[in-house]
C-alpha cells in the first residue's frame, strides 16, 4: 500500500507509546513495512537525483559508487565487495578518544578483552604461534582488517602478527583515529608488511596533527586512505581543510554512511531517519552529504578516490560475502541492529513538512483507525 504521510505519522505516534512488549498485529505490521517503503522510495529518489548530477560517476561491478581514478580504489574495499570478504582481526579493547557516531559509544570501559596475548580471528581465539596453523588449513582470504577499537593503544603488539600474513601474502589493512600514530610507529607497520591503513579523520574533527600523520604514513605505506562516517560536522571540517588535507597525496576517501544501533542513536535524537532494506537505520543526511562531496571532488578534479560507502553498499558486501562462504542463494547478514523497532524515530521524518512521499494513497478498509480487528 501506498501510505499517505498524515497516515503514517498517525500510526507511528501510536506505536510509538506502545508497551515494548505490546504484540503487533500482522495489519498494523503491514503499516509499519508500508510506511518504511515509503521513506526508503522518497530517499532513494533524492539520491538519485544526487547522483545524476555527478557526471564521472563510476561503479565497482554494481556493487558500490565512487569518483575518481580507479586504480586508487581501496584494494581492503575490493577484498570487501569482490573478493573473499574482509576477515577482522580483533586484539585492542580500549581507544583514547570517545565519539559520538561510535557504535560502542557509552560502553567504552566495558569492552571485553581478547585475551593475554591472544587475537580474535574468525570468532575464534588465537595465540599468536597458531597462526601458522590456520594459514595451513584454512583458504587464504583476500583481505584481513585490524578493527576493535585503537590499535595505537598498543601498536607494538601487532608487528610481529602482520608480518606473519604478509609473509602469507595476505591484503592488510588496519583502523585508526591517527592521533597517538608516530612516524616511528607508522615506519614499523610499514616494515611489518601493513599494506593499507585508514584515518578516522572525523574522529579528531580533522585535527591538524592528524592531517600530518597521514602525509607521513604516506611516506611508507602503499596505500592510505580516510575512512569516517559522513555527518555535518566532518563534511564543514573537511572543507575548511581540504587543502591540507590533499596535499597529504591520499589515495582514497572512504564516506561511510552513518548507521546506528542502540548505543549511539541518542546522539541523534531529532534527525530524520530511515531505514534501509528493514536493516541499517540512518539519519538521511549522511549519504545526501557523501553524493553532495563526490559532486565537488569530481568537478574539481581532486586527486583522490571518492567512496559512497553506503547501506547499499552494506547491503551488497554481505551478499558477497555470503556467496563466497557458499551458504544458499539470498543468505545475508545484513540486519537491523535493534532488538524491535525504535518507532520513536521516524517521527520527525513524518512530521517534517519539506519531507513528501513520492505517491500516496487512501489506507484501504480494515487498515483505517477503529476497523483494525486482526
Amino acid at each position: 500500500m501506498k501510505i499517505s504521510k498524515k497516515d503514517a505519522l498517525m500510526w507511528f505516534e501510536f506505536f510509538a507509546i506502545l508497551p515494548e512488549d505490546e504484540e503487533i498485529m500482522t495489519k498494523q505490521q503491514e503499516i509499519i513495512y508500508a510506511t518504511f517503503a515509503q521513506i526508503e522510495e522518497a530517499i532513494d529518489h533524492r539520491n538519485d537525483r544526487l547522483m545524476s548530477e555527478i557526471k564521472g560517476l563510476k561503479t565497482l561491478k554494481n556493487r558500490t559508487f565512487f569518483v575518481g581514478d580507479e586504480t586508487k580504489f581501496s584494494k581492503g574495499c575490493r577484498s570487501c565487495l569482490l573478493g573473499t570478504g574482509l576477515s577482522a582481526i580483533r586484539k585492542t579493547n580500549k581507544c583514547n578518544i570517545e565519539c559520538k557516531f561510535c557504535y560502542n559509544y557509552g560502553e567504552l570501559d566495558d569492552i571485553p578483552p581478547v585475551g593475554e596475548g591472544m587475537w580474535g580471528i574468525g570468532g575464534t581465539k588465537f595465540y599468536e604461534k597458531d597462526i601458522d596453523l590456520l594459514l595451513s588449513i584454512h583458504k587464504k582470504p583476500t583481505g584481513i582488517s585490524y578493527v576493535y577499537l585503537e590499535p595505537f593503544m598498543e601498536i607494538e603488539k601487532y608487528y610481529s602478527v602482520i608480518k606473519k600474513f604478509s609473509d602469507a601474502q595476505i591484503h592488510q589493512h588496519l583502523y585508526t583515529n591517527g592521533i597517538l600514530a608516530t612516524e616511528e610507529t607508522l615506519k614499523a607497520l610499514a616494515e611489518a608488511g601493513l599494506d593499507e591503513i585508514r584515518f578516522n579523520l572525523g574522529a579528531s574533527n580533522c585535527s591538524d596533527k592528524v592531517i600530518e600523520n597521514i602525509g607521513i604514513a604516506k611516506k611508507y605505506i602503499n596505500n592510505v586512505g580516510i575512512e569516517t562516517p559522513m555527518t555535518p560536522e566532518f563534511f564543514e571540517a573537511f572543507f575548511k581543510k581540504k587543502q591540507a588535507i590533499l596535499e597529504t597525496k591520499v589515495d582514497f576517501i572512504n564516506c561511510a554512511e552513518l548507521h546506528l544501533n542502540e548505543n549511539n542513536i541518542g546522539n541523534y535524537y531529532g534527525a530524520s531517519m530511515y531505514i534501509s532494506r528493514h536493516g541499517y537505520i540512518s539519519p538521511i543526511w549522511s549519504r545526501e552529504l557523501t553524493l553532495k562531496f563526490m559532486k565537488i571532488a569530481d568537478e574539481d578534479k581532486w586527486d583522490v578516490v571518492v567512496h559512497d560507502c553506503s547501506n547499499y553498499t552494506k547491503f551488497a558486501r554481505d551478499l558477497n560475502l555470503s556467496s563466497k562462504e557458499g551458504k544458499w542463494f539470498g543468505a545475508s547478514n545484513y540486519a537491523g541492529e535493534f532488538s524491535g523497532v525504535p518507532y520513536a524515530v521516524f517521527l520527525p521524518i513524518l512530521r517534517d513538512d519539506n519531507f513528501k512521499f513520492v505517491s500516496e494513497e487512501e489506507l484501504p478498509d480494515g487498515y483505517k483507525p477503529g476497523e483494525m480487528i486482526c
